[in-house]
């Protein structure tokens, strides 16, 4: 009796296991989706170490690396939701010298602020 108790808990476990992995993929391949539509990776990859167009210094940073430089920042998903719907000001670049890209453009016409707030919020997570 307490062996097939034990299976089935085991059972769960590795069910719920797998169901995670899965929504996680799901979550995934819609943020990407999201970003291919939207046309974030024309600027931006998801890995850190890429190189831009002609072998130049990205265009704007890879989201690895925005994940790791806003872990411990404060407010940070609310800042960079509105950096991605209203642009970012080339005077006040937080990435200079480390991409090619001088300002990011205000992005509110290719993506709302509920998918910014996802799309931010799966970016934060890459630091993991």
């Amino acid at each position: 009796m307490k062996k097939s108790v034990i299976l089935m808990a085991l059972g769960a476990g590795i069910l719920a296991n797998g169901l995670a992995a899965k929504e996680t993929e799901s979550q995934d391949v819609k943020m990407i989706n999201l970003a291919h539509k939207s046309g974030c990776v024309t600027c931006h990859s998801i890995a850190s170490g890429g190189s831009g167009p002609a072998g130049l210094k990205p265009i704007g940073p890879a989201w690895q690396d925005v994940a790791k430089k806003y872990s411990d920042v404060e407010d940070a998903q609310e800042a960079l939701v509105t950096t991605v719907l209203n642009g970012s000001s080339p005077y006040a670049s937080h990435w200079k010298g480390e991409v090619s890209g001088f300002a990011m453009p205000p992005n509110s016409v290719v993506i709302n602020k509920e998918q910014a707030n996802e799309l931010v919020g799966w970016i934060l997570h890459l630091a993991d």
